[in-house]
């Protein structure tokens, strides 16, 4: 019989979004079959580089000490936004700083979710509550579509 320890205190409040998990298409129609997985602090305070339309948010925790890792998506690359993910994109801002910007991807459509001017740093931490809130929302909506779908059959 396998033996059932602890868990440790520092893993009982951890909450991580997975909206991977929910994609009606796998996540490889959209980025390369296994992306490089960064963590985002260590992206933001350079420019992006030449070639990618943004960092594509994979997961984020619900706290903001935990994991928020990014992959890459290339400018060339045909799709939009998939359904539930979050693309973060950045560029230098004329005095100082960086202007970021948010787009969601929805079912039929890639809209602007929110943009950020002049974040200075790291800035990871002042985006983090909005990801992990609409990330929550569309998986929690995800559901209960799902369910209600479900019910109606």
């Amino acid at each position: 019989m396998p033996r059932v320890g602890r868990t440790p205190q520092s893993a009982r409040h951890e909450v991580v979004f997975r909206t991977d998990l929910l994609l009606e298409e796998p996540i490889s129609t959209y980025v390369s079959a296994r992306p490089p997985l960064a963590a985002l602090s260590s992206l933001t305070t350079r420019p992006m580089p030449d070639g990618v339309r943004g960092a594509l948010v994979h997961h984020v925790s619900a706290t903001p000490d935990g994991p928020f890792l990014t992959c890459w998506m290339a400018a060339d690359h045909p799709n939009r936004v998939p359904p539930g993910r979050i693309l973060l994109s950045w560029n230098p801002a004329p005095d100082s700083g960086m202007d970021v910007t948010a787009r969601l991807g929805l079912p039929g459509a890639e809209v602007l979710l929110a943009t950020w001017p002049q974040l200075a740093g790291d800035w990871s931490r002042t985006v983090h509550p909005t990801v992990v809130e609409v990330m929550g929302l569309h998986s929690a909506l995800t559901l209960a579509t799902a369910v209600l779908e479900l019910l109606a059959d």
